[in-house]
């Protein structure tokens, strides 16, 4: 375990675009600058000029991600350069990596235009100085094909990114539509007590209490009425959705032990800490710690490997504080799980705050206050 966790932790090192960039021009420059030492010594300079070439090129693809279009242009100068003075046969592999940069970072026209300015440069130096392997057919498969592969790469991380913000997108109608019928239910409930109260109260009026009467009348109606928009609306919400009719039961903080159990029981380590007084909270409130914590168990379970999980419930006199901590590895890096946004719609609609985001020490930490309303 420990071993995979050190593995991941180098691999999500390397995976940085710079770091990856500058090892990409260390291991491309560092043996052929071992070789330019004996070249030297043995007194070829059309190799030395070869294997500066070559060095000169890898250095030029510190700036591919950021400026592709000039890493090319200058790889194409230094391969013009190379077939000019016959100490350069064909494409270096940094230059195909610049061109396949050039259609990875760029798109529509400049890729087009760059690519083909880079083909009928090469093309006329092959043809001025036929020493060079290949001719203009091997320069013009030399630059379509990385090229080409750039672009492909390119749309299909696009798409990708695409579904992605779709699925969120979708992850947070859904979620809104959940909390929609939680408090449906919440209040739907409050207000069946106050009509029964009123009701009551109308009914043990005395006589002669005629305006009192109309005004508790008018109350009851207004409850009724309330009660009837709130179903219509619901309706509304449970055509679009298809989850499950009784969202809200068994949600509840008192239920957080047992979430604490199946996620153990899931094959993720997890512990809860309750401090403070526990307290009777509002049911909106209530809903949402849970659903708080499950979400974030759940996105741990989704995209870290090798993660221990613990949860927090603190209960202040004035608000409720939940936080959930793991220590694992991100699988993907920058792809947290759509659930955050559900979070978000919660604490909010609570008038709370959350804050979500990586821990320097490595995993994930997701913390939400909420206030509670004194009466």
């Amino acid at each position: 375990m420990r071993v995979a966790r050190t593995f991941m932790k180098i691999a999500c090192f390397f995976r940085h675009p710079r770091v990856f960039d500058t090892t990409l021009v260390i291991v491309l420059s560092v043996p052929v600058l071992l070789g330019m030492i004996s070249v030297v010594v043995s007194g070829e300079p059309r190799e030395t000029l070869t294997a500066g070439l070559h060095v000169a090129g890898s250095l030029c693809l510190l700036m591919r991600r950021g400026r592709p279009i000039l890493t090319a242009g200058l790889v194409a100068a230094l391969g013009v350069v190379g077939i000019t003075t016959q100490s350069l046969f064909f494409v270096s592999l940094p230059s195909c990596i610049a061109y396949y940069s050039l259609g990875r970072y760029t798109t529509g026209r400049p890729t087009l235009i760059t690519s083909a300015t880079v083909f009928g440069v090469c093309a006329i130096g092959t043809e001025l100085f036929p020493a060079a392997a290949g001719g203009w057919a091997g320069f013009l498969f030399a630059v379509s094909v990385p090229v080409g592969i750039g672009q492909f790469v390119r749309l299909r991380t696009e798409l990708n990114e695409r579904s992605r913000q779709e699925a969120a997108d979708a992850a947070v109608r859904a979620e809104r539509r959940r909390i929609a019928r939680e408090l449906h239910d919440v209040v739907a409930h409050h207000i069946t007590v106050i009509n029964a109260l009123v009701g009551g109260a109308r009914a043990t009026l005395p006589p002669g209490q005629d305006v009192t009467r109309n005004a508790l009348e008018s109350a009851e109606q207004t409850a009724r009425q309330a009660m009837s928009e709130m179903r219509r609306l619901l309706d509304v919400l449970r055509i679009d959705g298809n989850e499950e009719p009784d969202a809200a039961t068994g949600v509840s903080a008192e239920r957080l032990p047992v979430l604490i159990k199946e996620a153990r029981s899931s094959g993720l380590p997890a512990s809860l800490t309750v401090t403070g007084e526990p307290v009777e909270l509002p049911a909106a409130v209530d809903h949402a710690v849970y659903r708080i914590v499950q979400e974030a168990l759940t996105n741990t379970r989704k995209h870290a490997v090798s993660a221990r999980a613990s949860v927090r419930l603190a209960y202040e006199p004035a608000a409720v504080e939940v936080e959930v901590i793991d220590d694992g590895l991100a699988k993907e890096a920058g792809a947290p799980g759509f659930g955050l946004g559900g979070m978000a719609e919660r604490v909010a609609l609570c008038g709370g705050r959350l804050a979500t985001g990586s821990r320097p020490e490595g995993g994930f930490r997701v913390h939400a206050r909420i206030p509670l309303e004194r009466s």
